[in-house]
């Protein structure tokens, strides 16, 4: 048995899912829905053993084979009307002049039910607009408010650092990112180095700012009065992530003070083994 992480559709939610077949990373698979079956992708693979007891309650539901070609078409099929449906919502939105930005359409695998996708400042009053559309499409209608950064997720892009944006590739949720993180890690303040596409704080602050946080164990804050083998000084810079300070001694000169990363590993044990004996020799 094996638990695979599933993102639904193309840019949906993601979500595990037990598989008896053996599925791999960016295969493309029809899943349990809620409401009959979706397809998504296979973002991770885990092996893992899962009874019907262990699952009691539904924590994971199964995948009910990969992508077949019939499937390929429908697929297809429905992503070619979604475009249909974003034009013909678009058009009703205009006319009930609604305050609201329409990020993308979507129909569900089964075509049962077509998902409209906004971002807006408030609360939409958008009844009508679902009437009108339910009578369209003769389908279930449901509107979906989204925030900056699912749309971000949604359109795709490539972050400052180059490379694809984390919540395409591997994010399950967005975690909140606060400033105290940007500060901590002494990054720039100005939007367009800390501000990821979406224009929020970039997600990556979170994670990066936990390794920070470990490597800053047992390092000197700047300003602070430390002894070093030279002599007493003053702190003037830290170089958390290679463990480096540099002190200003009282005769003017600069001491490098290197310190060990207390999350460092290396692989062999013997070579642990000898890096304690030298550093207790020194």
């Amino acid at each position: 048995m094996q638990i695979a992480v599933v993102r639904l559709r193309e840019a949906g939610q993601i979500m595990s899912y037990r598989s008896k077949e053996e599925v791999q990373v960016n295969d493309y698979v029809i899943v349990e829905a809620d409401r009959g079956v979706e397809y998504g992708m296979v973002m991770d693979v885990k092996d893992k053993d899962i009874s019907e007891r262990e699952n009691k309650g539904g924590l994971f539901k199964n995948i009910v084979r990969r992508v077949n070609d019939e499937d390929k078409e429908r697929i297809e099929r429905n992503q070619k009307e979604s475009k249909e449906a974003m034009r013909m919502c678009l058009r009703k939105i205009r006319e009930y002049k609604l305050d609201m930005k329409l990020v993308e359409a979507e129909y569900s695998f089964d075509r049962k039910k077509i998902v409209f996708y906004f971002t807006s400042e408030g609360r939409i009053d958008f009844r009508e607009l679902v009437k009108d559309l339910a009578k369209v499409f003769k389908r279930r209608i449901e509107m979906r408010q989204i925030g900056v950064r699912d749309e971000a997720r949604m359109f795709g892009g490539v972050g400052p650092c180059g490379e694809t944006l984390c919540c395409i590739r591997f994010l399950k949720n967005f975690e909140p990112v606060s400033m105290k993180m940007a500060k901590t890690q002494k990054l720039p303040l100005t939007s367009g180095k800390i501000s990821g596409i979406c224009g929020r704080l970039m997600c990556c602050l979170s994670y990066e700012y936990k390794t920070y946080k470990e490597c800053s164990k047992g390092l000197p804050k700047e300003g602070q009065m430390v002894d070093t083998p030279a002599g007493k000084g003053k702190v003037i810079a830290v170089n958390v992530l290679k463990r480096v300070a540099h002190v200003s001694l009282e005769d003017g000169r600069i001491e490098k003070l290197d310190f060990n990363c207390p999350h460092k590993k290396t692989d062999d044990k013997k070579n642990n083994t000898k890096d304690k004996d030298s550093e207790s020799d020194e």
